[in-house]
């Protein structure tokens, strides 16, 4: 597991949502406009996420993404390991772990060890824990107005001016 700007972002989107989510979807213009991330980074984020069943996503109008499970059933790591590369940290323990590769390093065991106590620790915080946390601390969720969904199809007004050339020249002909 890597510690990354990538996964405190992720964990900072995955709070938003739970904060957020509870009129329904949220998308991922207002958590850029909230918590000041990059939208292109937040849709990278957020297909790795929805990868992994943390996140659903909506299509349409009003639509956006709501928690996979319930607050309390995600935890940190899961947040942090979905996003994390995992093709890298795959390749290199095939190298190390390949014939003729050198041996272990002697402390490989200690950063080992470490590693997996990091997971424990974050398999420990809960998504609702932060959640309770940021509302103690007096954040609370949005009230930005939502965009109605309108039914059928809204006809815009007739514009009174000529289409084309050729009708402004009949146009100021006929004055």
């Amino acid at each position: 597991m890597r510690l990354t700007t990538k996964g405190r972002f992720a964990v900072t989107a995955m709070i938003d949502v739970a904060l957020n989510g509870r009129n329904g979807p949220v998308n991922l213009s207002s958590i850029h406009h909230r918590q000041r991330i990059s939208l292109s980074y937040l849709e990278q984020l957020f297909g790795k996420l929805r990868r992994h069943g943390l996140v659903e996503s909506t299509r349409g109008p009003g639509g956006g993404y709501s928690l996979g499970r319930a607050a309390e059933e995600i935890n940190v790591a899961d947040i942090i390991l979905s996003i994390d590369d995992d093709a890298e940290t795959t390749g290199r323990r095939l190298r190390a772990d390949a014939p003729g590769a050198p041996h272990r390093c002697a402390t490989d065991e200690l950063w080992d060890s470490v590693n997996r106590r990091a997971v424990e620790f974050l398999e420990s915080i809960s998504l609702q824990s932060l959640v309770d946390e940021q509302i103690s601390k007096g954040v609370t969720a949005s009230r930005a107005p939502r965009v109605p969904v309108l039914p059928g199809r809204v006809k815009s007004p007739p514009v009174n001016a000529p289409n084309s050339v050729f009708a402004m020249g009949a146009l100021l002909a006929k004055r």
